[in-house]
């Protein structure tokens, strides 16, 4: 079973490219913008009685979001497990999955991700969704019924590929 999370043992699944990506928000976060956050409330003060300063609780809330914006990606990326080796014999996090719809015909491709690079418009879909938990652990050829919200589609997988960049 996958196990995905941030307490523990659990790990966040990620692409080499979406380590590097987090890793490079991490340091534009505690770099940039703490700096900008810091001289908003500098100015903020400046104004005088801070007890009704508008200006200087908005700066003030905005760096407790920021403050844990970049606690919770310190954490990821010290649980992250960087996709590498996929297989393209059977579907796992970081495969790029091509699907037939049994109903429409239409064919469809995914990229299973873990949950921080999940991007559905871009057919990127964390494992734990109903399409990516369906075809987790499923081979070429096999036909999956995946209960979704909008009721049950059936796919049939028609090639797996190497997806995590």
């Amino acid at each position: 079973m996958i196990k995905e999370g941030s307490v523990g043992d659990e790990k966040f699944f990620l692409t080499k490219k979406g380590f590097e990506e987090l890793t490079r928000k991490l340091e534009y976060l505690t770099t940039v913008k703490r700096r900008e956050i810091s001289e908003k409330i500098r100015k903020a003060i400046a104004f005088g009685d801070i007890t009704e300063n508008s200006e200087y609780n908005t700066a003030k809330n905005e760096q407790a979001f920021l403050e844990s914006e970049i606690k919770n990606i310190e954490l990821e990326l010290a649980h992250a497990e960087i996709i590498e080796n996929v297989s393209s014999d059977i579907v796992k996090v970081g495969s790029k999955v091509t699907v037939k719809d049994s109903s429409s015909k239409k064919t469809s491709t995914f990229i299973i991700t873990g949950r921080l690079e999940s991007d559905p418009e871009n057919h990127k879909i964390s494992w734990a969704s109903p399409i990516g938990e369906g075809l987790i652990d499923h081979k070429v050829n096999d036909t999956i019924a995946i209960k979704i919200p909008k009721g049950v589609i059936k796919y049939k997988i028609v090639k797996i590929e190497k997806g995590g960049e």
